[in-house]
């Protein structure tokens, strides 16, 4: 399952994501998206876990929880409608 993580703080790097989600299960990749000029962190990025209970566990346990001192949203992805109605990419679920 691909799960968005926003409000990031723009320090946080990917292994400090990893180790949060890590608590809740196997962790396949992180991603935090950064400015493709600049490099900084845009605040916000994505996690796969491979096992959809451990998953949705880290989402109930890990939404508004702090890392960093900022308080992060996290919510299983979806994926992002271009213009033409084809999914790609991914976005937060509402």
């Amino acid at each position: 399952m691909n799960i968005y993580v926003g409000n990031l703080h723009f320090n946080v790097s990917e292994d400090e994501l990893r180790k949060a989600f890590e608590e809740y299960g196997e962790v396949a990749s992180v991603k935090i998206i950064t400015d493709k000029y600049s490099g900084r962190s845009k605040g916000f990025g994505f996690v796969e876990m491979l096992n959809d209970k451990e998953a949705k566990e880290a989402i109930d346990n890990l939404n508004g929880a702090e890392i960093k001192g900022r308080a992060v949203n996290v919510n299983q992805a979806r994926e992002k409608e271009n213009n033409s109605g084809e999914r790609r990419n991914f976005r937060p679920r509402s």
